[in-house]
């Protein structure tokens, strides 16, 4: 199995529990196909670089996984259909370390011991 960090933006209207809701059916589908999800992390409601269909805001959920590609691909497809996912990128990693929180959510707490300036 290969791992993968896996960004997605959702729509700035929706509710944070339909965000929720949203994340567990993409975290299913994973532990569906015999994939894991080391670590799923909610970086909440940021403004966007740039507007996309006329929206300046979306909720953005980054996922942390070791899974088999079919799986991934599965995942990403539905992303892909529903329309309530703005954007999608996913990344290949050699490694994950499962307990290292983000970039985003160690800024946010403070400790920028190893984040480039």
């Amino acid at each position: 199995m290969s791992f993968y960090e896996c960004t997605f933006i959702v729509r700035h209207d929706m509710s944070p529990a339909d965000v929720v809701k949203l994340t567990e059916q993409y975290a299913a589908v994973i532990t569906e196909h015999k994939g894991k999800v080391l670590r799923t992390e909610s970086w909440g409601l940021r403004q966007l670089a740039y507007p996309i269909n006329k929206a300046n805001k979306g909720h953005y959920v980054m996922f942390a996984l070791e899974t088999p590609p079919a799986a991934l691909n599965e995942m990403q497809r539905q992303m892909r259909i529903n329309e309530d996912v703005v954007r999608v990128l996913t990344v290949k990693h050699e490694t994950l370390d499962a307990n290292k929180l983000s970039v985003m959510l160690r800024q946010r707490a403070g400790d920028e011991s190893d984040v480039a300036a």
